[in-house]
């Protein structure tokens, strides 16, 4: 095939790779100069090693190229053997363009295509070195060449079906644009077309007063101790190198020992740093979070450092979660992810929101798939008594080792981890009353059902009644005594699946029954 067309990515990339290359480099150089004495000769070979990274990072740019030929996007690499990877435009579900630190200071961006067909978060398509104005025109002309396309399909019958609530029909074609047909001309994908800014408008725009709600969903909360942990792991690493040998460790270690009063000061301070930092690392990853409607996408754009911009197809939507941590619940705010079919790595790329108000979100959500009025109904007595046996008997039966040692040993220190178990025992009674308040699931009756549980994590799906591919009905052995068991809501996207727990054995019959009746109906028996 003609290599006709083809584009490369910025020369500027070529200032990035080297650098990136450092770190596995560096232990390598490190010990070349260490076994070499720091003689000429061995930065000689270290020059040696860093040259030969260069030389990598220019063939590799080299042979890289990519092009839009018809309906599918071409990414071409023939460093070591010729790969041609072929990505059909109609498998498209969304493509993401993010600046790294270095990439921003360069103009550059990662532009990174999503298919749905990759496990585990990878993606299929990349073009890592692009410049911004290039990722935003490839960005447009992929979304808008798959508009068309489908706008095709859906003119002669082979579309997927109609569009549910809270798709965004694609918009008419402009005069003389073309559009690929069985047997007509293919769309106009050609990347030298001029980029034309495309219609969008703000859904919402994060203040960034409400990032200080972040250290309430508990992340990086933990960083403190984290970035301690491996400044003392990089000490043991390097330690030789600078100078520390093993005896030096563990005289420090015993003189740390020694001084308990340092140790407690130490993690009172990383404490008292935990909900600080954290807010820190949360705004730097959401900073100016902003939610927009661009011509049928949803597009998230977020992050101080990297900048990231996420779109998710409104048509491929099939519903939401609603996220609230305990202390979250306190304040009023809630975290929301879009749910949707063939999305990779759903858990970063589907978020619509981070920590916001609860009507702020509710009022998102009922834009992009609709509202959800129904009230949830509850589940039975005996769902409460599960959830308080699990959060009071463990505790009570681990206070229990302590308190005999202590009575059998005279030794009245164990009562300290007694009386601490007795403490969270008495602690998961409101814990298990919250686990049974937030139980839920009900039905609008006409195209919208839910399910809810947790308490330190409480969730919240809402779905399209069409996303339903199945039921699953699941007991365990003790959810059989009990006479309740976990109904899973099957469904072709987000998690694959939504579980109503610990609902009666009525329940797990009557409410597929009613969301989809024309698959239960026929085997239902009456009393």
């Amino acid at each position: 095939m003609s290599e006709q067309g083809a584009t490369k990515l910025s020369p500027k990339v070529l200032l990035i790779d080297p650098v990136r290359m450092l770190p596995s480099l560096l232990i390598p150089l490190v010990g070349v100069l260490f076994v070499g004495g720091f003689s000429p000769r061995s930065f000689g070979w270290a020059a040696f090693g860093v040259l030969g990274t260069i030389v990598f990072a220019v063939v590799r740019w080299a042979t890289f190229s990519y092009r839009l030929v018809g309906d599918r996007l071409e990414i071409r690499r023939s460093l070591i053997s010729r790969s041609v990877r072929t990505i059909p435009l109609e498998r498209v579900r969304g493509v993401d363009i993010s600046t790294p630190p270095m990439h921003r200071l360069l103009g550059l961006a990662v532009l990174k295509i999503d298919t749905g067909a990759s496990g585990g978060g990878e993606q299929e398509g990349e073009l890592d070195g692009v410049s911004v104005a290039e990722a935003e025109r490839l960005k447009d002309v992929l979304l808008r060449s798959v508009r068309a396309a489908r706008a095709a399909g859906a003119a002669t019958g082979l579309d997927g079906g109609p569009e549910g609530h809270g798709s965004v029909a694609a918009p008419p074609l402009a005069e003389g644009q073309a559009v690929h047909r069985p047997g007509g001309a293919s769309p106009d994908t050609s990347l030298e077309r001029p980029f034309e800014e495309p219609q969008e408008h703000v859904i919402v725009k994060v203040p960034r007063r409400w990032l200080l709600y972040g250290p309430l969903s508990g992340a990086f909360l933990f960083t403190p101790f984290a970035v301690a942990g491996g400044a003392i792991g990089l000490l043991f690493q390097w330690g030789d190198q600078l100078g520390l040998g093993r005896d030096a460790a563990w005289n420090a270690g015993r003189w740390v020992w020694d001084h308990p009063i340092l140790i407690v000061a130490v993690v009172l301070a990383l404490i008292v740093a935990m909900p600080f930092v954290a807010a820190v690392m949360y705004a730097v990853f959401n900073w100016d979070f902003t939610l927009k409607e661009r011509e049928g996408y949803l597009v998230a754009e977020r992050g101080l450092v990297t900048r990231r911009s996420v779109s998710l197809e409104a048509r491929r939507t099939r519903g939401y979660e609603i996220v609230d941590a305990l202390a979250e619940r306190r304040a009023g705010v809630v975290r929301m992810w879009a749910i949707v079919t063939g999305l990779g790595d759903s858990e970063t790329r589907g978020q619509l929101l981070p920590d916001v108000p609860r009507p702020v979100a509710l009022e998102v959500a009922s834009q992009s798939v609709g509202p959800f009025t129904a009230p949830l109904r509850p589940h039975p007595p005996v769902a409460r008594n599960r959830r308080l046996f699990r959060a009071i008997v463990p505790w009570l039966a681990l206070a229990a080792v302590p308190a005999v040692l202590a009575v059998a040993t005279a030794t009245p220190a164990w009562w300290i981890p007694a009386a601490v178990s007795l403490v969270l025992a008495g602690l998961g009674v409101p814990l298990g009353n919250d686990r049974y308040r937030s139980l839920g699931h009900g039905y609008d009756g006409v195209r919208l059902l839910s399910v809810r549980s947790g308490s330190l994590r409480r969730s919240q799906a809402v779905i399209e009644r069409r996303a339903v591919v199945g039921w699953r009905l699941r007991q365990t052995w003790f959810q059989r005594r009990a006479g309740v068991l976990t109904l899973v809501a099957g469904v072709g996207a987000g998690k694959g699946g939504y579980e109503a727990m610990d609902v009666s054995e009525e329940q797990g019959v009557a409410f597929p029954a009613e969301v989809t009746p024309e698959w239960l109906t026929p085997f239902l028996t009456r009393d």
